[in-house]
């Protein structure tokens, strides 16, 4: 499992801090099988009117703690730090989130097992197939519908969902789905909402008050 922050804020805000924090986070997080989210990491970054600015890398997040500085004040910020399914998709950025298009920017994480879905989708590994999807979906849908058709169509294909949760974000809300058939102490997304700043995570971070996203449910900030 990976762990995924998605952050809008009413004035501009500079990512380290939060970026400190989260890789904090990431870094103590262990999955229920013991594993640790340490295959590469991904940000994306926006000032709310011209698109997505994405960087990706491969050692874990909270080797880079140096990089942070980098990244200029912005108004929405994903990041995601990676823990790879399977042996042979490590060490590769394509795989990487965030996953970004025209004006939205995608981040999954989850389980799910015997997945047939009935048609061809782009992507070689399952989290650009529902990346693949939601972007269908989204040219005739708002968000909030488009993200509650992808759950649909993934509850219908697949065996069992031990994990389903999505962040998005279109640079103006953002959106988020939290489902799990156990371990939801480290499978239940979080989220913060204060004036000025909305924020989804996979854990709590230090400093700010979460709550649990209810489950089932697409929650707009």
């Amino acid at each position: 499992m990976c762990r995924f922050l998605v952050l809008k804020s009413d004035r501009p805000l500079a990512p380290r801090p939060i970026l400190e924090k989260f890789a904090q986070m990431a870094e103590r997080s262990r999955a229920p099988d013991g594993d640790g989210q340490g295959d590469g990491w991904g940000i994306g970054w926006s000032d709310g009117a011209d698109g997505w600015q994405v960087e990706k890398y491969l050692s874990p997040i909270w080797e880079d703690v140096a990089l942070f500085g980098r990244f200029p004040e912005c108004l929405c910020l994903c990041v995601h730090a990676r823990s790879a399914s399977f042996p042979h998709h490590k060490l590769n950025l394509a795989f990487n989130q965030p996953y970004v298009g025209d004006s939205y920017a995608f981040l999954f994480n989850g389980l799910l097992t015997g997945v047939s879905l009935p048609r061809s989708i782009n992507g070689e590994i399952g989290s650009q197939k529902l990346w693949s999807l939601l972007s269908h979906y989204l040219v005739t849908q708002p968000p909030d519908s488009s993200l509650r058709r992808l759950q649909e169509t993934v509850r219908k294909n697949s065996r069992r969902i031990q994990a389903f949760n999505v962040g998005l974000c279109d640079q103006k809300r953002i959106y988020a789905y939290s489902e799990y058939d156990c371990h939801g102490e480290y499978y239940h997304l979080q989220y913060h909402l204060s004036p000025d700043l909305a924020m989804v995570c996979s854990e709590e971070l230090d400093g700010f008050h979460f709550r649990p996203v209810p489950l089932e449910k697409v929650l707009v900030l």
